[in-house]
Formats: structure tokens, sequence, C-alpha cells
């Protein structure tokens, strides 16, 4: 089974800068869109060829989730039950027979750190409805979950200790989740692999030069584990700012 995912950046300009060809070239079962920035009323999602399931945010144009999907899942459940967290379409649960999948968008700290606290509260309640469902199967949480976890996933860790997504409370939260009994797919494989990155700032020349971070996952619970097979980074692709990322399981 081949899963992907993306964080678009905004599904109608990715579209137009070759979604659908990746999409089709690569012949994933389970294609997982992140910050899709679009409704069924903005975009035709049946374009693909595949069953889909969209969880837009109540603001136009902002934040969002999809799921498309060659097999039908045997339930689709979108964000976490708490109002105050499921206005953004951030989560969307697809159950399949051995696994439950959540495709996370989850929040940006932004620009000195001002929204680290609601951040840290929505992931605590993720990480609560992640071993929620943890009990009864395995879990697969992938998305852009908009933290570097250790030096090695970006290009400049010292001079951005204090920032977004590199702060020393994100990168706690996240080995929480992983002491949860959790791997992180990618490091599990290639642990010492360097300059390995799913997202460039359009500033500075960031891409050509690979200054970026990995700050999109495939993290699965420990009952998965022995099932991955690869899971890679495409970073050749340029339709967002951020390129997809794989996971392959027996």
């Amino acid at each position: 089974m081949k899963i992907i995912s993306w964080n678009v950046n905004g599904i109608r300009a990715a579209y137009q800068k070759g979604l659908q060809e990746f999409i089709k070239r690569i012949d994933a079962d389970i294609v997982c869109l992140q910050e899709i920035k679009a409704g069924e009323n903005d975009f035709d999602f049946s374009v693909f060829g595949m069953k889909y399931y969209i969880n837009s945010a109540k603001k136009k144009g902002y934040s969002g989730t999809a799921i498309l999907s060659k097999v039908e899942p045997l339930n689709v459940s979108f964000g976490l039950g708490i109002e105050e967290h499921d206005d953004e379409g951030r989560i969307i649960t697809a159950e399949y027979n051995d696994f439950y999948l959540v495709n996370a968008y989850i929040p940006n700290s932004q620009r000195e750190l001002k929204r680290l606290d609601y951040r840290l509260k929505f992931n605590e309640e993720l990480h609560k409805y992640l071993n929620s469902l943890k009990d009864k199967k395995g879990v697969i949480l992938t998305g852009d979950l908009n933290v570097a976890h250790k030096e090695i996933d970006l290009k400049n860790p010292k001079s951005n200790i204090h920032n977004a997504g590199f702060s020393i409370e994100e990168r706690n939260d996240f080995s929480n989740l992983l002491s949860y009994g959790y791997i992180d797919a990618f490091r599990y494989l290639y642990p010492d692999k360097k300059d390995a990155y799913t997202w460039w700032s359009y500033m500075f020349n960031a891409k050509k030069n690979n200054a970026g971070w990995r700050i999109d996952y495939f993290v699965l619970s420990d009952s998965l584990k022995d099932r991955i097979i690869d899971s890679e980074i495409f970073s050749e692709e340029n339709a967002s700012d951020h390129c997809p990322i794989s996971l392959i399981l027996s």
C-alpha cells in the first residue's frame, strides 16, 4: 500500500502546477492533502478519479484538508469533536481494515510564537485522540506537523532555535507524542540522513540552496513499524512550497 501526503498550499494553484500529473504518475492508494484552501464549491475534487473527503475551514481560502482514496474507507470523521479546534478543517480520519489514517495540518505557532499556546493545546487534544484510536488498531498520523524535530531536520538549526517550528516547546511536544508508542517513519528508516527536507521558504533562493525544513511526516504506532517498506521525500516536485512524501507498507 502506498500513501502520499502533501501540503499543497492551495489546491487550485497546485493543480495548475502539476498536482494532478504527480498523483497520476505516483499511482498511490491514498493521497492526503493539507492546506487545500478550498471547499467542494471551489474545486472539483473528482478530477483525480478517486473517492474524496474534504474538511474545509469556515474561513474561506484558509487551511483545510482532504483525503483521496482508491478504496472506500470503513468510516470517515472530521475534526477532533472539539468546537474550538474544528473550525479550521485541520483533521480528517479515515478508518481502514487494519489502521486509522489521520490526516493533519497542525497550527503554525506564528511569528514570535504568538500562537504557541493554542498549538500546544490543539496537540494535547490530538494526542489524546490518537491514543484512543491506538487502543483499537494501528494508527498512521500524516501531514504538515509544522515542527522540525531534531537539528538534522533543518538546514540552519542554530539561528532558528526560538522560531516557530523549532522552539523547544514544539520539539518536546513531538518527543512526547513519540513516547506514547509512535515512530517517525522516515527517521526510523534513515536515522542519519542529512539534507532531507520537505519545506522551503520562497525567499532567499531557499529551494535552490536546499535551505529547508523537514516538517511533513508519517508517524506510525509501534504496531505498524514492521510493515514499513519505505518512506520517501519527493524534493524535486515544485507545485507547492512543500514537497510530497510517501509511505509504503506491506
